[in-house]
């Protein structure tokens, strides 16, 4: 079991995720605190319909990101936070707040990284005409969606997709891939070396490629 605290600015969806999976017993962690920096969020009614505590800083009431950023620690350590949850979370975070939960910071990205970080990484890779896209988890680092990579799931892009159809797929794939990253944090499972994150004693992936569009021709016979 592991305790957590999620950040949020939105909407909540990937909290909402997670809630889920925590009440279904799919998910070993308990929800300690949810902090949201926009007292407007929809994730606040949320954690409210759970009854899971919540605290609103909002960033403008504070002179710089630093003590902006040393009250969410405060509130965050009061309850006792063991890893911190970035889910739809607007902000980016400080030094100051990394050294104070080191690799303990998670964040979710729509896009494959590194490819396409940044705040429209999602439009941007529908934009360039991938066909393939999807969402990373990834620990926090001092770069903006440069941290190391825990997870990925991939969406195919198809011709008839719109960005929004894509989003919709994407979305899905992050409430499969966020709880599940957690869970491998809380069995202690995860061993960060370097910028390469392993998942020990968790089955490999299957050894099987996709393409987009789909192979049509045979395959060729190979010669003894």
């Amino acid at each position: 079991m592991v305790n957590v605290g999620i950040l949020v600015s939105g909407s909540g969806s990937n909290l909402q995720s997670i809630i889920d999976h925590i009440e279904q017993g799919c998910l070993d962690a308990k929800i300690q605190v949810v902090i949201s920096n926009n007292p407007d969020a929809y994730a606040l009614q949320r954690a409210r319909k759970h009854n899971l505590p919540s605290a609103v800083v909002r960033h403008q009431d504070y002179p710089n990101r630093e003590d902006f950023d040393r009250k969410m620690i405060d509130i965050l350590r009061v309850h006792n936070v063991e890893l911190v949850v970035m889910a739809g979370f607007m902000r980016v975070l400080t030094d100051l707040f990394l050294q104070a939960f080191p690799m303990r910071v998670m964040n979710i990205h729509p896009a494959l990284l590194p490819s396409f970080p940044g705040l429209h990484g999602q439009q941007n890779a529908f934009d360039y005409g991938v066909k393939f896209s999807g969402c990373t988890v990834h620990f926090a680092d001092s770069g903006v969606d440069m941290g190391p990579i825990i997870i990925q799931a991939v969406v195919p892009v198809y011709d008839d997709d719109t960005a929004d159809s894509l989003a919709e797929r994407i979305l899905k794939e992050e409430h499969r891939i966020y709880p599940q990253a957690i869970q491998l944090f809380s069995e202690g499972k995860l061993a960060v070396s370097g910028r390469k994150v392993r998942a020990e004693k968790h089955p490999k992936a299957p050894d099987k490629p996709i393409h987009n569009p789909p192979l049509l021709i045979r395959e060729l016979t190979r010669g003894s």
